[in-house]
């Protein structure tokens, strides 16, 4: 169990150290020499930074001050602690890493410094704390309106994206928005993996063979619910008995399993929907998160 325990806390350690220097590459090798932007409180940082010439390294700090403090409570005290531990090792990153600009080109300045830098986010995510204290923020305010969590990160990130527009001109504003999607998109891969679950419901009137080659030809674990299939029009009043298969499988394994389904019965009825968590059950191991 302390074994256990140890390798836990090394990882998590492996996973902020790294988040921090692929941040500080992203920021220092592309974004800043570019006068680009980030969505969130990354992005405020920089824009403070652009505006009033404070060093980006404090700014990053104390912009995220409030929202660890906020942290504590909307989260928990251990968090808020690692996450500010994160932050001010980011800020100590940015002010001795010598991290070279990598290139003056439009396009790949969005491109890849949206990458790195979701990368960065992702990793200290993946280690317990957070870089970026915007969903804080967000979930701060969820309690107190009626918007839902990106609603609210949406509307900061388009009021960030408007001053950058006035005060820098409306093609760094758009190609910071670039930026921010190419940062995101690159966080859900990092925290979801390519594993992607994707819960799967059949309903056929085959479903005892359909059971049978899920569990000892896919090895997959399922879940049976009793159901009534008919109610159709005309004929409302007749109804049968039907199983209704349900199981998990990675997004890999989606177009194998309606293949195996459609073999057995052409005429069943199969749906899908994604599933951002997982755990226990017969499901392999991920990779620990916080």
């Amino acid at each position: 169990m302390i074994t256990n325990q140890w390798r836990a806390i090394a990882q998590d350690i492996i996973y902020v150290i790294c988040g921090v220097l692929f941040c500080g590459f992203a920021l220092k090798g592309f974004l800043i020499p570019n006068h680009f932007f980030d969505g969130g409180v990354t992005g405020i940082a920089l824009l403070i930074h652009e505006i009033y010439n404070f060093n980006i390294a404090y700014v990053i700090v104390l912009a995220n001050l409030p929202l660890i403090v906020m942290g504590a409570f909307q989260v928990n005290a251990k968090f808020a602690w690692k996450t500010l531990g994160c932050v001010i090792l980011l800020g100590i990153c940015l002010l001795y890493v010598p991290y070279p600009p990598i290139t003056s080109d439009k396009l790949l300045v969005s491109i890849f410094g949206g990458v790195f830098m979701g990368l960065g986010v992702g990793l200290s995510m993946r280690g317990g704390c957070a870089l970026d204290g915007i969903e804080v923020l967000a979930l701060y305010t969820l309690k107190r309106s009626s918007f839902t969590i990106s609603e609210i990160i949406l509307g900061i990130n388009i009021v960030i994206f408007l001053i950058a527009a006035i005060h820098l001109g409306l093609p760094t504003a758009l190609y910071s928005i670039l930026t921010y999607y190419t940062a995101s998109r690159t966080i859900s891969f990092v925290i979801e993996g390519l594993e992607e679950y994707t819960a799967v419901n059949i309903i056929s009137s085959k479903s005892v063979v359909i059971k049978d080659r899920l569990v000892n030809e896919m090895g997959k674990g399922i879940t049976v619910y009793k159901g009534e299939r008919g109610f159709l029009q005309g004929s409302f009043d007749v109804s049968h008995p039907v199983d209704i298969v349900f199981t998990v499988v990675t997004r890999f394994e989606v177009r194998r399993l309606k293949s195996l389904v459609r073999d057995i019965d052409p005429q069943a009825f199969v749906y899908t929907n994604t599933i951002k968590e997982v755990a226990g059950g017969v499901l392999k191991k991920r990779a620990r998160e916080h």
